[in-house]
């Protein structure tokens, strides 16, 4: 934990002396903090969270002193009046459509870069086993080269820092485009778990750039977080889930010397250094030369499989709200947000990466097709077995086929 005092995470003596980037203005204050926050530099994750949210520039995110601000809120009350409003209408639709108790609380509005901060915050644990993972030294570097020596020290040094440039970026990137907490479908831990926050600067960008009425647009989101945090509040739907998540990232096994090649071969624009660098630790490549693993390979069906069902439950859900209390105007907006969500962006590719979450359009057609067909089959209680009994979790082989599950889960009903 970083305690506020500086001398605490300042090199000095030898350390400072095995430091080669001691004085070089490109890390600046960064310098100053690549140990003692353990395997994760929460400082450096936090200023390029706020940087890549903001669109801004390093020292837009930093203070004198290394030291990073809290960011400020800038939304107009009445838009926070305005979705506590539209929340009270979708409050009755969703529980309706899910038959399950949906949040009481109105929604909190949050700056991209409040949403940043909050998610750094939610997802902390999960990041440092993510870390942990990614830190694994190598037991034998096969090298008796002092310089290539020197550069696995290096690597060593400054994992926690670029591990905290990294995350930050993808998180401060995954910001720019959140409407709300569930665009990542991964459950929160913390006081965050019981809120619902929506980013407005981003629904009204994207509602003009759409040419979709606000309040409509406003409603979709509002449903799709409702729904989100209905189906991630059922606790062994979002243990499965988490536990899949956790699995993924701490079966990381690391390449020291694919990391001490990256090092060596970036190429740093000395016209604006801090957003080369950004871009540099945007890409999960520098993360220590991370590659899959066997443990991986092996996951990804399961996890794909939660995934998918996650994200077409609540898009079924959503899609039945919408058509109530929007109309006609409802497909066109669910038209325009899966064509955003198939468009992958770099940090996108990050969550999928380093998180094993795959967000794209085969992934939601998947979830869309099997919640359709078990809603076709079973009607629209078809799926109160999911949400009652954790034995009820589709398997990889029942996403296909939702008959198959319907019938598994009916087996499972009698013989209960």
């Amino acid at each position: 934990m970083d305690d506020g005092n500086d001398d605490a995470i300042t090199p000095s003596g030898d350390d400072a002396g095995n430091n080669p980037f001691a004085g070089m203005p490109l890390f600046g204050d960064l310098s100053r903090a690549l140990s003692g926050q353990g395997p994760l530099n929460w400082d450096a994750a936090r200023q390029f969270a706020l940087l890549a949210a903001s669109g801004g520039d390093m020292a837009g995110a930093m203070t004198p002193g290394g030291k990073v601000p809290v960011p400020t809120g800038n939304i107009e009350p009445s838009v926070r009046i305005k979705y506590a409003e539209l929340a009270g209408i979708a409050r009755l639709h969703v529980a309706d459509v899910m038959q399950l108790t949906v949040i009481e609380s109105d929604p909190e509005v949050a700056t991209p870069e409040q949403w940043a901060a909050q998610t750094l915050d939610a997802y902390r644990p999960l990041f440092n086993d993510m870390a942990t993972s990614l830190g694994q030294a190598s037991d034998d570097d096969g090298s008796n080269d002092p310089m290539m020596q020197m550069m696995a020290g290096l690597s060593k040094m400054m994992a926690p820092a670029m591990m905290g440039m990294s995350v930050g970026s993808m998180v401060g990137g995954l910001a720019r485009r959140a409407f709300g907490v569930y665009d990542l479908p991964i459950p929160r831990e913390g006081g965050s778990a019981s809120k619902l926050v929506v980013v407005p600067p981003t629904i009204d960008k994207f509602a003009t750039a759409s040419d979709i009425e606000l309040d409509e647009m406003r409603l979709w989101v509002i449903a799709h977080e409702m729904a989100g945090h209905t189906l991630l509040s059922i606790p062994h739907i979002a243990d499965h889930l988490r536990s899949l998540v956790q699995r993924h990232v701490g079966a990381f096994r690391p390449d020291s010397s694919a990391m001490t090649d990256k090092l060596t071969s970036l190429d740093i624009d000395q016209s604006d250094p801090m957003a080369a660098m950004q871009a540099a630790f945007g890409d999960p490549e520098v993360l220590l030369g991370a590659v899959r693993s066997d443990e991986q390979i092996a996951l990804e069906p399961e996890l794909d499989t939660a995934v998918a069902v996650t994200i077409g439950v609540i898009d079924w859900v959503v899609d039945a709200v919408a058509v109530r209390i929007i109309g006609g105007n409802a497909l066109h907006i669910a038209d325009a947000v899966r064509r955003r969500r198939a468009e992958a962006s770099p940090d996108d590719l990050f969550v999928e990466r380093l998180l094993g979450i795959r967000l794209g359009a085969d992934q939601t057609a998947r979830g869309k097709a099997f919640v359709q067909g078990v809603v076709d089959r079973g009607g629209e209680n078809g799926l109160a077995p999911l949400f009652n009994d954790a034995d009820a979790v589709p398997t990889p082989n029942e996403i296909g086929a939702p008959g198959l599950w319907l019938a598994r889960v009916a087996d499972f009903d009698s013989a209960g």
